[in-house]
């Protein structure tokens, strides 16, 4: 039986690709589309520019036989070492059609590089990843990142890139660009820009530089609403509403619905030190943010409860369940509700 393919890190197949040892067949795949497109740029550049009319294959499944990827990958490259054959969008077409490659994956060209992109999907293909396998292929699956996360995936490449960041402008930045890789990448190579090595990124950076308000923000929001600041709370959401392009209802809300749900699951771990709190919300390291500690201290699980509940029934409201208030309106009453919450229910 053959082997499944040998799985790879992000960082192993740049590192494969930067000392030109290359495996025979690549099955890129996952849903998150970020990698997948990052790796593909880098398997592009392969082939120097002068020479990709002749020795870089781009193919997109849904308009290509598959035949025609076998036929382009048993050819010899024209005055170079190896050529690369790129089939995208091979998430589009059945895997009946795709399996057909396990052809060619049987026994692979050593001349060639074959790479296959399933962007946003699971590649389906068993025969195709059995063979591959078995010859010496690679597969590398992206995940989608995790909310509990982004703070370190923001935290590495800031400190890939040579700069520090203050744990309130990663807040800010962590509320900001959500999961999206993309935009997570975009923003902070603006920082690596314009700052020099070594710098810290503050609150006053990222205002400057990306156009984030250092005090009206979803972590300010937050922190207001864990001291029961209602005054503060208030002037944050009549910001938001006054700019709603930077303040988006949906990432506001998914932030509040974040940090009280994290209270609920502390108020019921037994280990209440720092290491034993952070590891019930699968955080690395044993500092808890000041903002979960005075959560703890104000609002109690009826409470909570009480909280959550009023949560979910203003995202509905939002969506136009009973409701055409408008969003932020929604969010003024939410806030309310929050701060006043007697925890009875």
């Amino acid at each position: 039986m053959a082997a499944a393919p040998k799985s790879m890190t992000f960082d192993e197949i740049v590192m494969q690709i930067n000392a030109r040892n290359y495996a025979p067949v690549y099955i890129l795949h996952g849903t998150e589309g970020y990698y997948i497109d990052e790796l593909l740029k880098r398997f592009e550049a392969i082939i120097p520019e002068g020479d990709r009319d002749f020795n870089l294959y781009t193919m997109y499944a849904p308009e290509v036989e598959m035949d025609t990827v076998m036929d382009a990958c048993r050819c010899y490259p024209m005055m170079s070492d190896v050529q690369v054959v790129i089939l995208k969008e091979a998430q589009s077409i059945k895997s009946t059609q795709l399996d057909r490659l396990h052809l060619y994956a049987s026994q692979p060209s050593q001349s060639t590089v074959l790479v296959v992109a399933c962007r946003g999907d699971k590649c389906k293909a068993k025969e195709l990843m059995a063979e591959a396998g078995g010859h010496g292929g690679v597969i590398f699956e992206s995940q989608s990142l995790k909310e509990t996360e982004v703070g370190r995936t923001i935290s590495a490449y800031i400190k890939k890139k040579g700069l520090n960041i203050e744990a309130k402008g990663l807040g800010m930045l962590r509320d900001f660009v959500g999961t999206d890789l993309s935009r997570l990448h975009s923003e902070i190579d603006k920082l690596t820009v314009a700052l020099p090595a070594g710098a810290t990124v503050t609150p006053e950076v990222i205002e400057n530089l990306i156009g984030i308000s250092k005090d009206y923000n979803n972590f300010e929001l937050i922190s207001a609403l864990a001291t029961k600041n209602s005054k503060r709370a208030f002037t944050i959401v009549n910001h938001f509403r006054r700019d709603p392009k930077r303040n988006p209802f949906v990432v506001t809300i998914s932030s509040i619905w974040n940090y009280f749900s994290s209270l609920l699951v502390l108020l019921y771990t037994k280990d209440k030190s720092d290491a034993g709190l952070c590891a019930a919300l699968g955080r690395k390291g044993s500092w808890l943010p000041t903002d979960y500690k005075e959560g703890m201290r104000n609002y109690n699980a009826w409470k909570l409860i009480e909280i959550i509940h009023a949560i979910r029934v203003a995202d509905a409201r939002s969506k136009g369940v009973d409701s055409r208030m408008d969003p932020y309106d929604i969010l003024n009453d939410l806030v309310f509700h929050i701060l006043t919450a007697p925890g009875r229910i």
